[in-house]
């Protein structure tokens, strides 16, 4: 991780937040330098897990970069280069969703896009409720992409939730070190 720069984006998912936040931490103690995004929606969002601009001010804390939260400041990551790689944890469905069929209407896919353009790898951290439902779909055409990784995920309550899936936090570092060799880490499905 030294000397690298790593996108951080997060999307909706904000039960998850906290421990993005020990993750980031882990990544930037290992000497990346670390870049904020956030969704629209996260940004603007207030839920019991806390406010959005007050999550972006953390990470701003945390990181000592400006949070990026528009398509107009996600575009120039494509090119300028400005990435190593690009982490998206949590990973919506609904981001998953527009990621499976190229749509960047937002900061966080048009970040995706202009990253992916350089053909650096992108590492996702899927955290959706219909993963084994309506997204399957659309998480088996991102498995089956060039330079797209994934977190090791699987079902986070099979008996109240039976489609949820969510990524392991604490395998973050792992699956982004193997990212950046262009490798998926195994097992995928934990």
């Amino acid at each position: 991780m030294k000397g690298k720069t790593v996108g951080f984006a997060l999307t909706g998912s904000f039960c998850t937040y906290d421990k993005i936040f020990a993750e980031i931490e882990k990544v930037m103690q290992a000497g990346a330098k670390v870049v904020p995004i956030m969704s629209e929606v996260s940004l603007a969002t207030d839920t019991r897990f806390g406010n959005g601009y007050d999550v972006a001010g953390k990470l701003e804390e945390l990181t000592g970069n400006k949070v990026i939260a528009t398509i107009k400041d996600a575009e120039p990551i494509g090119p300028k280069g400005l990435l190593d790689i690009l982490v998206i944890a949590p990973c919506t469905g609904n981001t998953i969703a527009k990621l499976s069929t190229a749509i960047a209407d937002g900061c966080v896919t048009m970040a995706a896009k202009a990253h992916l353009r350089n053909n650096k790898p992108l590492l996702l951290g899927i955290s959706t409720n219909d993963g084994l439902g309506g997204n399957a779909k659309n998480i088996g055409v991102l498995l089956a992409r060039k330079n797209i990784f994934f977190v090791p995920f699987g079902q986070d309550d099979p008996e109240n939730k039976c489609n949820s899936l969510i990524f392991k936090p604490d395998m973050i570092v792992p699956a982004m070190e193997e990212a950046l060799e262009f490798k998926q880490i195994q097992p995928i499905l934990v």
